[in-house]
């Protein structure tokens, strides 16, 4: 039990320590993220549209 108990107080202290983003500094990594996904699901859903269509005119 005292393992526990040591385990939570060493936890505390260390998240004492961390240094938290503000925000201002959390909302704009999150629109970058946001952008970045629909970037990149755009492209995907564009390649996979191209392939699609030429499988298509193979076949």
């Amino acid at each position: 039990m005292k393992k526990i108990i040591r385990f939570f107080k060493e936890s505390f202290a260390e998240l004492k320590k961390v240094t938290w983003p503000s925000r201002e500094e959390v909302a704009s990594s999150t629109k970058v993220v946001l952008v970045s996904v629909i970037l990149i699901a755009l492209a995907l859903g564009l390649v996979d549209f191209l392939i699609f269509t030429g499988i298509d005119l193979l076949f």
